[in-house]
């Protein structure tokens, strides 16, 4: 392991992240946000889905720095009287889990449908990519509504496994197009190379070819791609977390934590919906600094 980081930093991209501190900055940012989420049971100072630890006449407590905060809860307390700060690193573990998972799983068939269209040709190529051009015309969130109701009818009694499933399959189905269209448009070049037409002559069967010669000479775009697609994903994850498609409130997400905040804005209980807000571009805006840098890491015209 520590041979493998050494490699690594010695590298051209670990040479590039060192000499960026923007790079530096966001990755300090991102691997707090992550380690805050996956370890919340240990670092959070409250449970906040323990029902016998909450007390409702602390519910709504401003910041520990207003006149009527309280030291206790440093980000004040939501509407259930829950630890804000507490709820946020619980909140933030499901947007994460839902967008690293959705991302995963829309890379690995984008990739794969893209690396056969591209390396194939012909009527598999055209049957793919007019398949890519009728899933854009379909935002991530009508289909998650179509799905939730499909689900929720099918499985009455199971909303919240229902719900996890939902969101995940409705950005999944959204977000293979991209990577399929960007390992297509690869592959196309690679697949008229001098090693790929030597691998053809010596025999080599075509998925082979593909999967120890192509593949790995087209991962780099996608690599960039799955960066700022998890940004994508957890917003998107949070938009209809706040449309009421998302993870149940008794599991909340930053999307429902908004949602549940918005209610209290106007009435001057602001902290509610600011928090989960700013928790959630902070994540984004980390991961999108990332991907940006990667972007030009990998690019060999700007070395």
């Amino acid at each position: 392991m520590r041979q493998t980081l050494a490699r690594w930093f010695d590298s051209d991209v670990g040479y590039s992240f060192r000499k960026s501190p923007v790079a530096i900055a966001a990755a300090t940012i991102a691997l707090i946000c992550v380690l805050c989420a996956a370890f919340a049971e240990w670092v959070a100072p409250h449970n906040p889905f323990d029902l016998t630890t909450l007390v409702l006449s602390d519910a709504r407590l401003p910041p520990a720095w207003e006149t009527e905060g309280s030291s206790k809860y440093l980000l004040g307390t939501d509407d259930q009287g829950r630890d804000i700060l507490s709820v946020l690193m619980y909140g933030a573990r499901i947007s994460l889990v839902v967008g690293l998972v959705s991302v995963v799983l829309s890379m690995v068939i984008g990739v794969a449908l893209g690396l056969l269209a591209g390396f194939k040709g012909g009527w598999i190529d055209g049957f793919l990519m007019r398949l890519c051009d009728v899933m854009l015309s379909f935002p991530a969130i009508l289909v998650a509504l179509l799905i939730a109701g499909v689900g929720r009818a099918m499985f009455p009694n199971a909303h919240d496994t229902v719900a996890f499933g939902v969101l995940i399959v409705s950005i999944t189905l959204t977000g293979w197009v991209q990577y399929a269209r960007t390992v297509r448009g690869s592959t196309l070049v690679e697949r008229n190379k001098e090693y790929v037409q030597a691998a053809r002559v010596t025999g080599v069967a075509p998925l082979r070819i593909m999967a120890r010669h192509v593949l790995p000479n087209v991962m780099g775009p996608v690599l960039v791609l799955a960066t700022i697609h998890v940004a994508t994903a957890i917003i998107t994850e949070a938009t209809l977390s706040f449309l009421g498609v998302g993870v149940p409130p008794t599991s909340p997400s930053l999307g429902t934590l908004i949602r549940v905040g918005n209610d209290y804005l106007f009435s001057g209980e602001w902290w509610i919906t600011i928090f989960p807000g700013l928790m959630l571009i902070l994540i984004a805006l980390s991961v999108n600094l990332l991907g940006d840098w990667l972007r030009d890491a990998l690019n060999p015209r700007l070395q």
